[in-house]
């Protein structure tokens, strides 16, 4: 299967190319980047693969949560071109790309949004929790009291750490991911496809920090 993968909500826009699991081609531009330069990165990729729109057999993207600009324009390109190009789109968690692999528990991911404020997502043996807000408050709302077995944590850890320290929780690091794009291209090669491209919705977390106010 050859597949296009697109990711703009972890810190950077990164597009790649996947053949089943080889990596013909991969690139990567700065998040600030991604509105001028996402849709020529990604005609880099597929230059460099040597391959047509006509050749992919798929379309992935990163939905979030994450960055409020990088996942909108990563997902707007994405609908884009699976529209346009006729082929099946792929929509994959923040967190199952920056946890791909693990399977500790309990284990906490985290991702970071705009500045102080975090989404995390909690599995255990009873489930799954999410939260976002202020990094504190998140964590005390998905951790209300010290677990008695180890924390295995992925994600924006920096801050939990310190949190978690204080509360006297034992934690362990997951190694991080190398690359979230190749990450959530590879989960995307065994993921069923949206319905339609438009039922892909972003994760963003939260709402965007600026709303334009809307007319009585």
């Amino acid at each position: 299967m050859r597949l296009l993968a697109i990711e703009g909500a972890l810190g950077a826009f990164e597009a790649a190319v996947l053949e089943d699991e080889r990596v013909l081609a991969q690139r990567r531009i700065g998040a600030n980047q991604a509105l001028e330069d996402g849709l020529a990165a990604i005609a880099a990729v597929l230059e460099a693969s040597a391959l047509a729109p006509g050749d992919l057999d798929r379309l992935a993207v990163g939905i979030g949560p994450g960055g409020f600009t990088g996942l909108r324009v990563a997902l707007s390109y994405a609908k884009a071109l699976a529209l346009a190009w006729r082929l099946p789109l792929v929509g994959v968690s923040s967190f199952d790309a920056l946890e791909a692999g693990a399977q500790q528990l309990p284990r906490l991911c985290i991702v970071e949004g705009r500045p102080g404020i975090i989404s995390a997502r909690l599995r255990s043996s009873e489930g799954e929790r999410r939260a976002t807000g202020a990094s504190d408050a998140t964590l005390a709302a998905l951790l209300p009291q010290t677990l008695p077995e180890p924390l295995a944590l992925a994600g924006a850890m920096a801050g939990a750490m310190r949190f978690l320290a204080e509360r006297g929780q034992p934690v362990f690091s997951l190694p991080p991911v190398p690359s979230p794009v190749l990450a959530l291209a590879r989960l995307a090669l065994a993921m069923p496809a949206a319905a339609s491209p438009h039922a892909l919705v972003a994760d963003y977390g939260e709402a965007p920090a600026a709303k334009v106010p809307t007319r009585a």
